[in-house]
């Protein structure tokens, strides 16, 4: 008999705050996290816009010694992790075995290797970079690092699949539990938040180049959009079996109804749209629910021309006349890119529970590709509670998952 997946703990490093409470005060009030790095309009960066993370001190959680070993993103996942094993009242014992893992998703350690590259030059040697230059460098760093700290046996995958990375690190942690090979798995998604590691994104001219007020610049839907604003930082979930969840009484926050993914196999940077609406398709399928039982859908747009019209299209198609709320979180948050599937779905948990659904910021004249879409203007207070989470990446790559909200 194939496990039910539940999830029991949420954990947050977002530009939106800390906690999470603060984070669904700052949703539901539409509070933005990006602001203008002149840094990079320094270094020749045609856009300035980012998000930036206020107040992150790991060193409240984390000794010296394993913070040493960490990289930025890794610092992200880790923190993350805490707070959502707290939130889980987890005992950390009991991941201590092999029926617990981790599967984290993470798709660039640019600022690592920027670092690495840069010192070696400079020093006319490799003799000085340390042993952790090694670890820092590696994509997989943040899933390493939370097998060691948490002393997981079981899985220890990395997920890279651009911006779809953190979605499909839930859905593959869901299967493992479902097919009951893992008990317990850390999921979740990290991104570095550095000009290193988004200079190839600027140079393609992907990014807003709004010259006004930074919080304005991420406009999803919106006719007057002009590209995406960059952003990261952490999002963790604690994903177990609900026989396993309820065995230790643990609150279970949400149930996974389905996982779907796909490509489009057409173009690296360009989506075709179709591959959106096989995916949700499926997800749908797979769920068992129909168009008219799904209260809301976190769209993946990010402000961009093209993608943002297509997955409009698709979204459209897929419900026809049941069509559910639809917003974007990017509007305050940026683009978490490979963080985004993760913490999407965190903040739609987020919203179920506070009764709210977080409305499209700066969204004042919707682009006509939109029509018929029910895009939410203003927070309501209705609680979502099935909800869809879409993620598109470069390639071509598609997830999108379900989950109904229990707050048992």
């Amino acid at each position: 008999m194939m496990e039910s997946v539940v999830v029991t703990g949420i954990g947050l490093v977002s530009t939106l705050g800390h906690s999470l409470p603060a984070i669904a005060d700052a949703l539901r009030m539409g509070r933005s996290g990006i602001i203008r790095d002149d840094e990079r309009i320094a270094l020749g960066f045609r856009s300035a816009l980012t998000g930036r993370i206020k107040d992150f001190d790991p060193a409240e959680v984390l000794s010296r010694v394993e913070r040493r070993s960490m990289s930025e993103p890794a610092l992200y996942g880790a923190v993350a992790a805490i707070r959502a094993i707290q939130d889980a009242s987890l005992d950390r014992d009991r991941l201590r075995n092999a029926q617990s893992g981790v599967v984290i998703g993470n798709d660039s350690a640019a600022d690592a290797s920027r670092v690495t590259a840069d010192a070696t030059r400079s020093d006319g040697t490799t003799r000085l970079l340390g042993s952790a230059a090694v670890i820092h460098g590696m994509n997989s760093s943040p899933s390493m690092t939370l097998s060691v700290l948490f002393g997981t046996q079981g899985v220890c995958w990395t997920m890279s699949s651009a911006c779809a990375s953190g979605a499909n690190a839930i859905g593959i942690g869901g299967m493992l539990i479902e097919s009951g090979q893992q008990d317990i798995v850390i999921v979740g998604a990290v991104q570095e938040i550095n000009w290193a590691g988004m200079a190839g994104f600027d140079a393609l001219g992907a990014f807003s180049t709004w010259a006004g007020d930074a919080t304005l610049a991420s406009r999803p839907f919106s006719v007057d959009r002009d590209g995406l604003v960059p952003s990261g930082g952490g999002a963790v979930l604690v994903l177990e079996s609900a026989r396993h969840a309820k065995s230790r009484g643990a609150r279970i926050r949400a149930m996974l109804r389905a996982y779907a993914f796909n490509s489009d196999g057409n173009h690296i940077t360009s989506p075709d749209g179709n591959g959106a609406f096989r995916c949700m398709s499926s997800a749908l399928t797979q769920s068992g629910l129909s168009p008219g039982q799904i209260d809301y859908v976190n769209a993946h747009a990010t402000s961009t021309v093209a993608g943002d019209a297509l997955e409009a299209a698709a979204i459209a198609s897929v419900f026809g006349e049941f069509q559910p709320a639809v917003s974007s979180t990017k509007g305050v948050t940026g683009h978490e890119c490979w963080m985004s599937g993760a913490s999407e779905v965190a903040y739609s948990l987020l919203m179920a529970e506070h009764g709210f659904i977080a409305a499209n910021k700066n969204l004042l004249e919707a682009d006509p590709a939109c029509v018929g879409l029910d895009l939410v203007r203003e927070t309501r207070s209705v609680t979502p509670q099935r909800f869809l989470s879409n993620s598109f990446g470069f390639g071509g790559t598609n997830a999108c998952l379900i989950f109904e909200a229990m707050n048992e």
